[in-house]
């Protein structure tokens, strides 16, 4: 009798935050092929870096076929709708230059390793970039690092270490978490410490223009002077409060004044300035450094939600303050990663560092995580709903990883250029969402739910009885592998290899149930013996227990296999929508 795969249902929701739109039917779910057994160990060790996958440079062409079943292609066109912070709505977007796009999103700054509040900013405009460049658009996408700043001196002095040099090494370990999590590289990104001639500059132009004033070396801009100021938040001048990068200082003509200067004290790197030695503001970096790179109008701006006030509001005034003529078209935030219901930040000290997460969850999953909900909204992080997203790759990556292993045993050559009418049904289906959910502003829960149509398609051509008779069966399995694969490689979900991933996935499974692989396993010979001396209840056991760990035994004719799953007390618990 044919080993026939079963179908499970399952017990965990993928999404933290499935659109209402999608029904529910379309989440189908099959048991997982890539087993460790003793003849298919986990390897020693495993490699956690993962170089960005090329982009696909242009829109997906959409697939038909005609009478006969050949196989025609026609482009889509799409016009993709971002919301705009600055009017509270959704617009058309339309690049300044036609077919370029300037885009400057706020970085870190760089004093210690980044938490997942940074992950979810970073991701998100991550998948702006990629989606954009999908489009056509040639991006040239800048992302500075803040090197200067009194976070950075004071952890500096903590730990007897140069401020600059402090700096530079946690760019170097940011840069090794966006490259676990398949950031593309931006075009370009700018230090403050390398950019101090732009940023007295831009400074000296503010005072020129009557917007910024001297007391003792320290240099301030006057908010009196810019009537728009809180345009973008919509707050007033008095919302303005110490504790948010705002000194309070009785010399200020208004105390929601913001230093563009700071006169240098005892102990701090310092610059040569009109006004004496110092270092810049916070604020006055980011306008200098978009303006060198960008001009002082450009098409897209970003950050997390917590920079509209005050930082991006003071950028507006700084950069209007210099040049009358500034101008961002689209200011674009994401919204906040909580714990608890609360933001998740450094200052509340209830953040996890990407390197924590990552140490028991696939980063690919914790960026699955990320876009399971939409980047505007909040995301709660969870344990279960960071189990759900590791769950759902590794079925993702199961079926493309079973779709590869039997196009590999047969000849390209031999296949014709028909699929049937069934199987182009739902890869242009899955395609017309896929653009429809993107163009709208990014929705990619609803892609991601749409994902569960052609990986059931694929899995019943590949594991059902019915699927393996199915005429032209390669050439639909093929057109599914790269249609879903394409979609992949847009949203940053594609690995370097399906095999190579599902065996780390499997790792970080046996790390968080505690087991070595081979515990694993004499589990599964105790399970056997049991089953074979008819002692049931000890057989059932057994499954119990490691399913409570996060590890599934999948029975067939050809023996007991393991299997990462969501552990049992977590499937019980609700998940939460955004």
């Amino acid at each position: 009798m044919t080993n026939l795969l079963k179908y499970y249902k399952p017990l965990f929701p993928f999404s933290p935050s499935l659109i209402s739109s999608i029904s529910k039917s379309l989440i189908h779910t099959h048991t997982h092929k890539f087993f460790i057994t003793k003849s298919n160990p986990l390897p020693t060790r495993i490699t956690t870096t993962f170089p960005s996958i090329p982009l696909v440079q242009s829109r997906q062409l959409t697939t038909h076929s005609n009478s006969n079943g050949d196989i025609s292609t026609e482009k889509q066109s799409s016009q993709l709708w971002v919301y705009n912070t600055m009017t509270k709505q959704k617009e058309l977007f339309e690049s300044r230059v036609p077919s370029k796009v300037g885009m400057y999103v706020c970085g870190v700054t760089a004093y210690d390793l980044s938490h997942i509040g940074h992950a979810r900013v970073y991701v998100s405009f991550d998948v702006l970039f990629r989606y954009l460049r999908y489009l056509g658009y040639e991006v040239n996408y800048v992302r500075n690092f803040t090197d200067v700043d009194d976070k950075i001196i004071k952890r500096a002095n903590e730990l007897g270490e140069d401020p600059i040099n402090l700096s530079r090494r946690y760019c170097e370990e940011f840069h090794r978490d966006m490259e676990y999590l398949h950031c593309l590289s931006p075009s370009v990104e700018p230090r403050v410490s390398d950019h101090i001639p732009q940023i007295l500059d831009m400074i000296k132009q503010i005072i020129d223009n009557g917007c910024g004033y001297e007391i003792d070396g320290d240099v301030y801009f006057s908010v009196d002077k810019f009537s728009q100021y809180g345009r973008l938040s919509g707050r007033k001048l008095e919302d303005n409060r110490a504790g948010e990068r705002v000194v309070v200082d009785s010399r200020k003509k208004n105390p929601a004044d913001f230093a563009l200067w700071k006169s240098a004290k005892e102990g701090e790197p310092f610059w040569e300035s009109p006004w004496g030695r110092g270092r810049p503001g916070w604020h006055i970096e980011c306008s200098a450094m978009s303006a060198t790179y960008l001009g002082y109008s450009f098409d897209i701006h970003g950050g997390g939600m917590d920079l509209v006030f005050p930082h991006h509001e003071n950028e507006i005034a700084q950069s209007c303050a210099a040049c009358d003529q500034s101008n961002i078209r689209y200011w674009i935030h994401n919204g906040f990663v909580t714990i608890d219901s609360e933001k998740m930040s450094k200052s509340l000290g209830n953040f996890f560092t990407i390197r924590q997460v990552i140490d028991l969850y696939h980063p690919l999953a914790l960026r699955l995580f990320l876009i399971g909900t939409h980047y505007r909204s909040p995301i709660n992080y969870s344990d279960a709903l960071l189990e759900s997203a590791s769950d759902r790759v590794f079925y993702i990556y199961q079926t493309l990883h079973d779709c590869e292993d039997v196009l590999s045993h047969h000849d390209e050559a031999n296949r014709t250029d028909k699929i049937p009418p069934e199987t182009l049904n739902c890869i242009n289906k899955f395609d017309e969402v896929f653009l429809s959910s993107m163009s709208d502003d990014l929705h990619t829960p609803v892609v991601l739910a749409a994902l569960s149509e052609p990986l059931k398609t694929a899995n019943d051509l590949l594991h059902t009885r019915k699927g393996k008779k199915q005429a032209l069966r390669l050439e639909s399995l093929s057109a599914l592998e790269k249609t879903m694969r394409n979609v992949l490689i847009i949203l940053g979900l594609m690995p370097t290899s399906y095999s190579e991933v599902l065996q780390q996935l499997m790792e970080k499974a046996l790390k968080r149930a505690k087991l070595t692989e081979d515990q694993v396993l004499q589990k599964i010979d105790e399970r056997t013996m049991a089953r074979k001396n008819k002692e049931y209840e000890k057989s059932d056991t057994i499954r119990k227990e490691l399913a409570a760990l996060g590890i599934a035994l999948m029975d067939s004719p050809e023996g007991t296999t393991w299997r990462p799953a969501v552990p049992l007390a977590l499937q019980e618990q609700p998940v939460a929508s955004a």
